[in-house]
């Protein structure tokens, strides 16, 4: 899961850097959702998540404690940091569990509505004003998830709520991000985050606990590293260059979904699948782009 697009915070003239970080962001984020959905075959979905966030817990207090203490904790709004976390935490939990009925590729293509919801819902709860170019935008990432889960295809199943699901959660957390990038870094917004879920995780955990194989402990290792450099990369990426410009770079991820899930799983995507994966991409990016020129 991608993480939100985040406001540059000094340095934008590294065009090629910028879009070199955030491919590569891409990359570990669509490897991240790939070892969940390996993982999650094995072990309850509580273990799968627990593992990604303690590991990227204790990854980042061993980056950022040593240089700037529990200062990197210290927010203006707290309560608005929790609701954000339990946001990004449902995110998880519904998309890692929608990875053992959906493919790869389709769930990242439907959890990319995301941007499109924050454009709708950044009315009523941001008081933003829509433009009509930006409304037809939202209707056509819809349009796109329909195309994909159209009647009588073989994702027209109940199980395709959980990624859509995912994907309001992913808006919520955005919106909340966007809020919070006011007053607080986002070092501090996702080491705050990263460390609630995982007290939230390990109070559930022992309900759920297996043994991991030497192997499968490893990638739970994989698991937590790749979410937490993906999330530093994507960080850097904006320091380097503007978000107008790295936006469509972001869609990404749904191409490294799909090569990962047809050599990792033999998935290969339908021509329906393709047409409204591609629905979903153009609208997130005209949605960026008139934002952009407002």
């Amino acid at each position: 899961m991608t993480a939100p697009v985040s406001t540059p915070l000094s340095g934008v003239n590294q065009p090629f850097k910028g879009i070199l970080l955030i491919i590569v962001a891409t990359f570990l984020f669509s490897s991240h959702d790939a070892l969940s959905k390996y993982l999650s075959g094995f072990y309850p979905i509580v273990m799968v998540v627990w593992a990604r966030y303690a590991v990227h817990t204790l990854l980042m207090a061993g980056i950022f404690l040593p240089q700037s203490g529990l200062r990197v904790l210290r927010t203006r709004r707290p309560v608005l940091q929790l609701f954000r976390a339990l946001c990004l935490l449902g995110t998880s939990l519904f998309f890692t569990t929608g990875l053992q009925y959906i493919p790869l590729a389709e769930a990242t293509a439907v959890n990319f509505l995301a941007p499109v919801l924050v454009t709708a819902l950044s009315v009523p709860l941001l008081k933003e004003r829509v433009t009509r170019g930006q409304w037809i935008a939202v209707i056509c990432g819809f349009s796109g998830v329909l195309i994909i889960v159209h009647p009588g295809g073989d994702l027209f199943t109940p199980a395709v709520l959980l990624p859509l699901t995912s994907a309001l959660f992913f808006c919520f957390y955005q919106l909340l991000t966007r809020k919070l990038s006011e007053v607080d870094s986002p070092t501090t917004s996702n080491f705050f985050a990263g460390l609630c879920n995982t007290l939230v995780m390990s109070a559930l955990v022992p309900f759920y606990w297996q043994l991991p194989s030497l192997t499968h402990g490893v990638m739970m290792l994989a698991l937590g590293t790749c979410g937490m450099t993906a999330h530093l990369f994507l960080t850097q990426a904006f320091r380097h260059a503007a978000p107008a410009l790295l936006a469509p770079f972001g869609y990404c991820q749904i191409v490294f979904a799909g090569l990962l899930g047809w050599l990792l799983f033999a998935h290969t995507p339908t021509l329906s699948t393709v047409v409204g994966i591609v629905v979903i991409c153009c609208s997130g990016l005209a949605a960026a782009w008139q934002q952009s020129r407002r």
